[in-house]
């Protein structure tokens, strides 16, 4: 058998996740997945498209071959060959995305497509919000991570200010609000606590203690499945 292990974290936008997810595969040498980048693709092909109809959306969701690289610390996307990575971080689709997500179709074909990417041989770091919940609920290691709204709101006002975007505070601040109220209330796949899911809250501790915490509970979790890891 593969010795290797599926370590889930799930979050909302700007609790830190995706930082600590790709410390820790790079760590541990697993393949690191973004999930939310699939859905930001979509989204962001629907707006080019102007599709706004479900099923048009549906069938974009079908019909479009992603395609996620990662390397030198960042996920690059690829959507049916062109590269679309800076494209979906933009505003404009941080304010659909979870709009766009909570179509039940649209949401079972890209968990496929998740599971797909997460079945080989090689240990995988997933991060999303249904990971431990949906995509890998028998994932050998689940995280949560959270923070403050006012800390996640200066981490992503951070992030644009950084790519040249102009946007207050209080407009990040608003659509972290209404995303988190679509993304928890959704009826499929709502971002919820997987059960014996870590929570850890990111407002007030460093990167480094994040991701050690992480590396705890995998460290655990191999001697549970007497797997010998290796943390470079």
């Amino acid at each position: 058998m593969p010795q290797k292990l599926i370590v889930a974290i799930d979050g909302p936008a700007g609790s830190g996740k995706s930082t600590s997810a790709i410390l820790v595969a790079q760590k541990l040498g697993y393949l690191y997945i973004d999930t939310g980048a699939m859905y930001r693709a979509i989204t962001y092909l629907a707006i080019k498209k102007n599709f706004n109809n479900k099923e048009d959306i549906i069938r974009l969701a079908e019909k479009t071959d992603l395609k996620l690289d990662f390397g030198e610390g960042r996920t690059k996307v690829f959507a049916d060959g062109k590269e679309i990575t800076e494209d979906i971080r933009m505003p404009e689709i941080n304010a659909r995305v979870s709009e766009i997500s909570k179509i039940e179709t649209v949401r079972k074909i890209l968990v496929q497509k998740q599971r797909e990417m997460g079945s080989g041989n090689r240990g995988v770091v997933m991060e999303g919000r249904d990971i431990g919940t949906v995509v890998f609920p028998n994932a050998d290691v689940k995280i949560f991570m959270t923070a403050s709204i006012d800390e996640r709101a200066k981490r992503r006002k951070k992030e644009y200010s950084e790519k040249g975007i102009n946007v207050t505070l209080e407009d990040v601040k608003k659509n972290l609000l209404s995303r988190d109220e679509i993304d928890s209330g959704r009826e499929i796949s709502p971002l919820i606590i997987a059960d014996s899911a870590v929570v850890v809250n990111t407002s007030e501790v460093s990167i480094e203690e994040q991701v050690n915490i992480i590396l705890e509970e995998i460290k655990k979790a191999a001697d549970k499945k007497g797997i010998s890891i290796k943390i470079s």
